[in-house]
């Protein structure tokens, strides 16, 4: 949380980090940390990585085996998020790498990922993370007003479960 309402941290409600962004509801986080499912030693992409929390908390999950790639396309946002996740240890470490860029084109210099999680609301999902997602990995992503849960069955079917309901701020792409 910036300073300013670090007195704030523990109400479950999104709240604004700058940038016209958000940090998601603590509640809206861990429904889609189960929908995600990670597991230590995984590689994950974390797309619209913003103040570093879910970033951190997949370091956390992922452990010293694993690896949690972080893509914020604002850079305050980003510097702002790597800071974070660099108190607990998970950048020197290694476990969390944060880079400016749209995350909408995913990270293909890493690829394939395990998971794939967005924290912002795309309009479909990006061609990018279904050729950069391992067969059998998951994507959980807001589109639109909805959560999704894609499942990679083979390398041209995935397999698909909406969860509506839910506001996010749009994905920012260049």
């Amino acid at each position: 949380m910036p300073e300013n309402m670090k007195d704030l941290a523990e109400v479950d409600e999104a709240m604004p980090i700058g940038q016209g962004q958000t940090i998601s509801q603590p509640k809206v986080v861990a429904f889609m940390l189960e929908l995600l499912e990670p597991k230590a030693g995984e590689k994950i992409l974390d797309v619209g990585s913003g103040s570093g929390w879910t970033s951190a908390l997949l370091s956390e999950i992922v452990g010293k085996k694993g690896r949690v790639v972080s893509l914020e396309l604002i850079p305050e946002l980003k510097e702002f998020g790597e800071k974070n996740a660099a108190k607990y240890g998970f950048v020197e470490k290694g476990t969390a790498q944060f880079i400016c860029c749209d995350g909408s084109k995913g990270y293909e210099e890493e690829s394939p990922f395990d998971k794939i999680l967005a924290s912002a609301a795309a309009r479909r999902v990006p061609e990018a993370w279904k050729k950069q997602l391992k067969v059998g990995g998951r994507i959980v992503a807001p589109i639109n007003s909805s959560i999704w849960l894609f499942v990679k069955k083979s390398e041209n079917e995935m397999e698909e479960k909406e969860y509506p309901g839910f506001i996010f701020v749009p994905l920012i792409e260049e």
